[in-house]
């Protein structure tokens, strides 16, 4: 996911590290989707500039970003990380979303997985540009939202920060 808040000109273009990517518009949501998936199989969703989710290759949910506020992994919930600016720094505020938030944090983003499952099913999505070319999208993106269905435990293990040395 970038790490940039500012808005993507072409997420397509700049998404590189996804191949296979295309760029979709699918019956019933307002937004351009850009699907892709990293060479170790994680799948990144852009709904539009937000929200974004990202899925580890067994479907679950490693990391998100939502009305302009990172989620990652923790183990059995998500960590909220909220950008807090200072003149000299950037730091990001850690807290953890409690079982009621982490409920609504589901179902707002498995509406939107459904809005996506029902347009492959019906077959009225578009693909408008994707790399490489003539991939079956509809296919691949629809094996992939059932294993993000049928996952369990929902959420990845924690996402463990490597450090490297300078």
């Amino acid at each position: 996911m970038a790490g940039n808040e500012s808005d993507r000109e072409d997420l397509l273009r700049e998404a590189v590290a996804l191949v296979p990517r295309a760029e979709l518009q699918v019956n019933g949501l307002p937004d351009l989707l850009t699907a892709g998936y990293r060479s170790s199989g994680i799948l990144s969703l852009y709904f539009g500039q937000d929200p974004v989710y990202q899925f580890d290759p067994a479907g679950r949910l490693r990391r998100a970003f939502e009305n302009g506020l990172l989620y990652r992994t923790a183990s059995h919930t998500l960590a909220r990380l909220r950008r807090v600016r200072s003149e000299n720094e950037v730091t990001l505020q850690r807290s953890d979303l409690n079982p009621e938030e982490l409920s609504h944090f589901r179902i707002r983003m498995q509406t939107l997985l459904i809005t996506l499952q029902h347009a492959l099913e019906e077959n009225t999505t578009i693909v408008i540009r994707c790399v490489p070319p003539d991939h079956n999208w509809n296919t691949l993106l629809l094996e992939s939202l059932t294993k993000i269905q049928n996952a369990d435990p929902w959420l990845a293990g924690a996402i463990v920060r490597r450090h490297t040395e300078r």
